[in-house]
């Protein structure tokens, strides 16, 4: 009995294997729409998106278009192919302003861009671009049921970039480059005035102040001096319990025996 169970399972598939390879070759555009919709339902997404490539130019305009676009978009989805996901999202939201899905597919379109973004050591161009897609849907559907989710993916990518700022202006710092690294966290700090790394950039930046001033020329020491005691004040001023601390005052005591050298 099982193995007249196993054999119809077979001759079932088979038949339709068979179905849809013949619905694909044919030229029935009717016949592929109600096909590309049984393989979408099923779940079988990459079979209905050669369908849909092949559907999409003669159904545009058509009344089962907006039907056809959606999915197609979200086959793209749920196969992770988020460059065309987003592309198709973005036309479907663009072509269909009034479709009760268009705040579903301007926030898909988006978010997939967000799926591209890659890990913060990386190169950042797909993560603004993402940031932008979700700035724009939040600005254009402010009471969207989506905006929960979109300010929450906006909160994880910005801190990618956030990252991405400290960790390369931390990386001036360690390969000595202390004139790039006072810039760079400077530019940080102002970017970035409520940010967690904040503590770290103070220090940080302090030690490239520092490094900088005590390996300076004679004539460039002293104002070299006065900026790392600023660095350190700021530093303190931050948090007088600074993780840091030991490090800092030990590094400020040698400041302020050099400076008194200049005092005589």
């Amino acid at each position: 009995m099982k193995k007249i169970v196993s054999l119809l399972i077979v001759i079932v598939l088979f038949c339709s294997c068979s179905e849809y390879q013949k619905t694909l070759k044919n030229e029935d555009v009717a016949a592929k729409f109600e096909m590309a919709t049984k393989m979408y339902d099923a779940g079988k997404y990459s079979k209905a998106i050669r369908l849909f490539e092949q559907l999409a130019t003669s159904y545009r305009g058509k009344p089962q278009a907006e039907k056809l676009f959606y999915m197609f978009a979200q086959s793209y989805y749920k196969t992770r192919q988020y460059y065309l996901a987003g592309y198709q999202f973005e036309s479907f939201a663009s072509g269909y302003p009034r479709s009760e899905k268009v705040q579903e597919a301007a926030f898909l379109g988006a978010y997939s861009y967000s799926k591209l973004a890659p890990v913060y050591s990386l190169d950042q161009t797909d993560t603004v671009k993402a940031l932008e897609k979700l700035q724009a849907f939040i600005d254009n559907y402010p009471n969207s049921e989506y905006i929960p989710q979109a300010n929450e993916v906006v909160k994880v990518l910005s801190g990618k970039l956030e990252k991405k700022a400290y960790e390369n202006a931390k990386g001036y710092n360690t390969i000595s480059d202390y004139k790039s690294a006072l810039v760079a966290f400077d530019n940080f700090i102002a970017d970035y005035p409520g940010t967690p790394f904040k503590e770290d950039a103070l220090f940080y930046k302090y030690d490239s102040a520092y490094k900088l001033a005590i390996n300076s020329i004679n004539s460039k020491m002293q104002d070299r001096l006065n900026v790392a005691k600023v660095a350190y004040n700021n530093l303190i001023k931050f948090n007088s319990n600074t993780k840091y601390k030991k490090e800092a005052d030990e590094m400020n005591a040698r400041v302020e025996t050099d400076l008194q050298k200049f005092t005589k």
